[in-house]
């Protein structure tokens, strides 16, 4: 059943996809596109913008994460944005006047999270125990410090040392499919790559970075730009973006 171009569930609750993608831009579109057709209409009454969505329950598993370039050419970011992204807020979690938390803050603080899992790889690299944590307890209230809460959309961060590559899985709670996924895992994976390097410095390998599996419980489309999306996902878009990865 449908509303306003959008789909309503009427029995097959909590739709979920499986999406697998050869690099993060491609993870984006991908993932734009089996929302935009499979998703769930969904209400958010309450959090940062109360608005109609569509949305998906999803794992996004991406090949090959540090193929270049980072960012879609039709993605509403620039590499500009994500570098600072991926050193203010996760590397060195640099908060800006009115936020309650940054992704690198959580990280550094109270324990520097990102110091002891790099000396724990390098300690111990068949280790499966190294997971970084965002998301805590008092990310329930809905102030924290006097200001207005929202939660943190990255939960954890969970690394493992594999066949000379370091892989990583994440969650988050919920996803802005559009503007958030590109930055986020662009920026991650620049996050990453530092990580990685760090830990060849300190133990003499030469690991990189490698697979990249997200699940997400509500990666979402936002009704606002449902001119966008359409156009994005348009036939003839999807030609020309098909044609562009041929030639690279």
């Amino acid at each position: 059943m449908y509303m306003a171009g959008w789909r309503v569930s009427s029995g097959d609750f909590m739709r979920y996809e499986h999406i697998k993608a050869f690099d993060i831009p491609d993870g984006w579109y991908k993932t734009i596109e089996r929302i935009w057709t499979h998703g769930d209409s969904f209400y958010v009454g309450y959090g940062s913008e109360i608005t109609e969505t569509k949305k998906l329950s999803i794992t996004l598993e991406i090949e090959n994460p540090q193929n270049r370039p980072l960012i879609a050419d039709k993605a509403p970011c620039d590499m500009k944005y994500v570098n600072s992204y991926a050193l203010q807020y996760l590397w060195l979690g640099m908060k800006a006047e009115g936020e309650t938390y940054t992704y690198g803050g959580r990280l550094r603080e109270p324990l520097d999270q990102v110091e002891l899992a790099i000396q724990r790889l390098v300690d111990e690299p068949r280790d499966r125990q190294v997971v970084m944590l965002v998301r805590r307890p008092e990310d329930l209230l809905k102030e924290l410090a006097g200001m207005k809460h929202e939660p943190p959309c990255l939960t954890i961060l969970d690394v493992e040392l594999y066949e000379g590559q370091l892989h990583t899985t994440g969650y988050f709670r919920s996803w802005d499919g559009f503007a958030g996924l590109p930055a986020n895992l662009a920026g991650i994976q620049i996050f990453l790559e530092a990580f990685v390097d760090e830990v060849n410095k300190r133990s003499g390998q030469s690991y990189t970075t490698g697979k990249m599996i997200f699940h997400c419980k509500n990666c979402h489309i936002y009704s606002r730009l449902n001119d966008i999306i359409e156009e994005l996902i348009s036939p003839e878009e999807d030609a020309r973006r098909q044609i562009s990865r041929k030639k690279e």
